[in-house]
């Protein structure tokens, strides 16, 4: 299996498919590649998909440390490096967006275009989930705050026709400390004041009826980053690439296709 290897030794096990202009997805908090199963193929046809299992998660190394949203970005990096790849298109999901945010604006010569999905500014700035939301997802009952969490991610209608299992949900083998971890990384996230230096064209996707990461937060992002679209798909939750995958993988390719291509 191909690793790389973080500037502090972590080895991060990584995965490529596909053929094209590289793309690197980044998937939400406390999950692996699999995150991207469901829609790997859509993008495979016209581009090389980059992922890799953060650390703490898949098949990466676990260290029991702080972890950081921007402090990801040295993982991507290695990764990237690893590939012999200097710049490519990036797109984030949930957590993953964060991540997002903070390698198009520290590595600007790396990112060609970006993808924001289901993401916040995080911070003062950031519009945070309810505490009724909280409060389903911590729950002693963790069968009903499973279901909660699934609520979040789908439409009712959408889990009557598909029981799952569904790999959106975390990584089944993460320790706890490494949850804990990625949590803290999430929570703490805060790119406010960095986001007006975002260079790489821009896309902000989000469901409009995403409760977990509101979608209030799509809009402070599409205005602070300059020239930023936004396209809120109607009716999806926060796991809209996969039930919505008709609508946000079209729209998610025909602007990398309009957006200045990565060099490879």
């Amino acid at each position: 299996m191909p690793y790389a290897t973080a500037p502090d030794g972590v080895k991060l096990l990584y995965q490529v498919t596909g053929a094209g202009p590289p793309l690197v997805l980044l998937q939400g908090q406390a999950n692996d590649h699999r995150w991207w199963g469901p829609v790997r193929a859509d993008f495979d046809a016209a581009h090389r998909c980059v992922t890799f299992d953060y650390r703490g998660t898949g098949g990466s190394d676990k260290p029991d440390e702080p972890y950081s949203t921007r402090g990801f970005v040295a993982d991507v990096l290695a990764v990237l490096d690893e590939l012999g790849v200097e710049r490519a298109h990036v797109y984030g999901t949930s957590m993953g967006g964060r991540v997002a945010q903070w390698l198009a604006a520290d590595q600007p010569g790396r990112v060609g275009a970006l993808v924001l999905g289901c993401t916040s500014p995080g911070g003062a700035h950031g519009i945070e989930r309810s505490n009724d939301v909280r409060k389903s997802l911590a729950q002693a009952d963790r069968a009903a705050a499973g279901q909660a969490l699934r609520e979040l991610m789908y439409t009712p209608a959408w889990l009557a026709t598909h029981p799952g299992p569904h790999v959106t949900l975390g990584d089944p083998g993460l320790p706890a400390h490494a949850r804990r971890r990625h949590l803290a990384a999430s929570a703490a996230h805060d790119s406010w004041d960095a986001l007006p230096s975002i260079t790489a064209p821009t896309l902000v996707v989000h469901g409009t009826d995403d409760l977990l990461n509101p979608a209030a937060n799509a809009p402070l992002l599409a205005g602070r980053i300059p020239g930023a679209e936004l396209r809120l798909i109607e009716g999806a939750r926060h796991a809209y690439f996969e039930e919505f995958r008709e609508v946000a993988s079209p729209a998610v390719l025909d602007f990398l296709a309009r957006a200045a291509p990565s060099s490879g």
